[in-house]
């Protein structure tokens, strides 16, 4: 696990080491244990240093930092070059069946020098090329130079766990795994990308396709690979490498899927303990996580130190810690908690919107980084934590609607409606809340803005500058559109390659890599998510409204019932409202301040008004308020220009 970073210019003297050094000290949080650095003029033999004064102007500059979780001797360290010279690596990342292509690479005739991933995928991708990428298990992002094709290979894992940003520079290219790095480049401006904005301010989306907050920086997508060559690097062209399509299959009964689902789930934990320093766990009570640290017990054995870590909410509405405390005492975990409060939110905020670079949905966010904070105070540098478990199983309620929109597409309207009736027995759950969603998936693009206005959910709500946007193109339509008879199947493939789950693992990679600490999901390799998107959706949600079934059914036996029975969903939630009341002087600063008018795409006098209404308890809260607050830090903290 570390950060990378680099420079790929069209000058043979363009990338200077002092510069390349630069990036990777503000890359320093994510590799805080050694460094190394490479320039390459394009012709002649590499050579790495640890210092890059040791090292002359050239076309091609990598830097890396270095978190040390496998192999902690100097025989890991980056950029690493094959025995011939001709690839260099500099690699962010675990790969995780590394034993296993070790062995396989040596009876190919490949001798290793250290015991880590690295040189295992720096040999895999020498020998094998690009089909190497499909035969990884782990997170990764790449940075592969060729001396003989005098390219650079960029590529992503295939959720997208680990970052990968880019930018033009100078008629050439620099990449990190940070925007920060990116931004402090010489002619790299900090100014908003319209469209993307758009999306923040009324979905709270970010962080999908090739583009970020941030218009010029963009990223390579998950599961993609862009080659750019030492003649041409600002012509980047992603193309995917690997696609999540699920084949429906039904050839296999509800138990047996469970079983098959268990036996998968248990050896991607098995994997996922593969470390040279010792491994905790996220822990909220949920069903994710439970699973994944009784897992952890079941695979590594009474001799596993097995610590969890868990945010404890100051509401009880919002509380999980008994579930925490039933699932430490099942597995005999050594338990951590943290108690954060509005104020300390408040205190540190500034410094979570630096790490997280870009605006964030909600305040569980911050229940996320204290969790984190706390293992690295406990001295753990590898977590396993749930992320991509309920983008893959249906966890949330919203797909609960997906589901009945299925079987109205597949004609089955008794079965969606007694669905309807068993789930909104659920806590939390409205019928005719379900039903609208259900009928606006189906609704044709044209029809949905009005069916929109008229339950309240306008895509362009008062409180946007509509003729600002309008100045910019930006166009306002729908996040989710039904397509196809399995209508939550396709909601789950978008979820998890573009709608929700990259946003979710942005927030886990920069609140982890902050504190130094290597964050894991078991639940995200292919091989799972393609068995089981493959299901029937009944499998997913049955009948009844449960929702993640088949897993449910797999860890019966490993997680207690107690557990897998529970239909309340919390998650990392945080007594938001409460916490924003409790802070409510600074929220009405923020939101009548400066920084706040410098903002043209939002109408101050509504957000004003609205502000006003909800303190008084004459407009309902909800999650809109935050965005508010946190784009007009975010802008002043990065300096955000708003105007082409």
């Amino acid at each position: 696990m570390c950060g990378i970073a680099g420079i790929i210019s069209s000058d043979r003297d363009g990338v200077e080491p002092a510069l390349l050094r630069r990036m990777g000290d503000s890359l320093a949080h994510r590799g805080p244990d050694d460094r190394g650095y490479l320039c390459w003029s394009g012709e002649g033999p590499l050579s790495v240093a640890r210092d890059s004064g040791e090292l002359r102007p050239g076309r091609v500059g990598l830097a890396h930092r270095r978190l040390s979780i496998l192999d902690l001797s100097d025989a890991g360290r980056q950029p690493m070059l094959t025995p011939d010279g001709r690839f260099a690596l500099a690699f962010n990342g675990e790969i995780y069946n590394y034993l296993e292509l070790r062995d396989e690479l040596s009876s190919a005739g490949a001798e290793f020098r250290s015991h880590g991933d690295t040189e295992v995928l720096l040999h895999a991708l020498a020998r094998w090329g690009l089909e190497a990428l499909g035969w990884l298990v782990g997170m990764f992002a790449v940075a592969w130079l060729d001396t003989q094709s005098r390219s650079v290979l960029l590529a992503r894992d295939f959720f997208g766990i680990k970052p990968l940003y880019y930018t033009r520079v100078d008629e050439g290219l620099a990449f990190a795994s940070e925007i920060r790095t990116l931004l402090q480049l010489p002619g790299v401006r900090a100014q908003v990308n319209p469209q993307r904005l758009y999306q923040y301010l009324r979905f709270g989306l970010t962080d999908h396709g090739d583009q970020t907050l941030f218009a010029g920086i963009q990223q390579v997508p998950p599961g993609h690979l862009a080659r750019v060559s030492l003649d041409a690097p600002a012509d980047v062209r992603p193309e995917p490498y690997w696609t999540l399509t699920p084949h429906p299959r039904d050839d296999l009964s509800f138990d047996q899927a469970a079983e098959r689902l268990g036996e998968l789930f248990l050896d991607s934990v098995r994997l996922h303990l593969r470390s040279d320093v010792p491994v905790g766990a996220c822990l909220s009570g949920g069903i994710d996580s439970s699973a994944i640290v009784a897992g952890m017990r079941r695979v590594g054995g009474g001799g596993l130190d097995l610590r969890t870590f868990t945010y404890v909410a100051g509401d009880a509405g919002v509380d999980e810690s008994r579930w925490a405390a039933m699932l430490n005492e099942h597995v005999a975990g050594v338990a951590h908690q943290t108690h954060p409060t509005a104020d300390e939110l408040v205190a540190d905020l500034d410094e979570l919107l630096d790490t997280q670079e870009e605006p964030f949905g909600s305040t569980s966010i911050y229940a996320q980084c204290r969790v984190l904070r706390l293992a690295r105070e406990a001295g753990l540098k590898v977590m396993l934590d749930g992320q991509g478990a309920d983008e893959l199983l249906g966890g949330y309620r919203p797909y609960v609607a997906a589901r009945v929109a299925s079987l109205l597409r597949q004609g089955r309207c008794l079965a969606a409606e007694r669905l309807l009736h068993r789930a909104a027995a659920r806590p939390g759950v409205r019928k005719l809340t379900l039903r609208l969603r259900a009928m606006g998936l189906l609704l044709p693009g044209p029809l949905q803005g009005a069916a929109r206005r008229l339950v309240g959910e306008d895509l362009t709500p008062d409180w946007l500058d509509e003729t600002w946007f309008a100045r910019y193109g930006v166009r306002a339509a729908p996040l989710w559109r039904a397509g196809g008879r399995d209508v939550l199947r396709r909601h789950l493939v978008e979820s998890v390659a573009a709608k929700s789950l990259p946003m979710l693992l942005r927030y886990e990679d920069r609140n982890s890599m902050a504190c130094s600490i290597e964050s894991r999901v078991p639940f995200l390799t292919p091989a799972i998510a393609e068995f089981v998107l493959s299901l029937p959706e009944e499998y997913l949600i049955a009948p009844d409204g449960t929702s993640k079934a088949v897993f449910r059914r797999a860890m019966r036996g490993l997680v207690p019932d107690a557990i897998l029975d529970r239909r309340d969903k919390i998650g990392f939630a945080t007594p938001e409202r409460g916490w924003l009341a409790a802070v409510a002087p600074w929220a009405e600063a923020t939101l009548a301040g400066d920084a706040a008018r410098r903002i043209p795409a939002i109408r101050h006098d509504v957000i004003a008004r609205q502000w006003a209404d909800v303190q008084a308890g004459r407009r309902p809260f909800d999650t809109t308020v935050w965005r508010w607050l946190n784009l007009i830090r975010w802008a002043e903290r990065f300096n955000v220009a708003f105007e082409q």
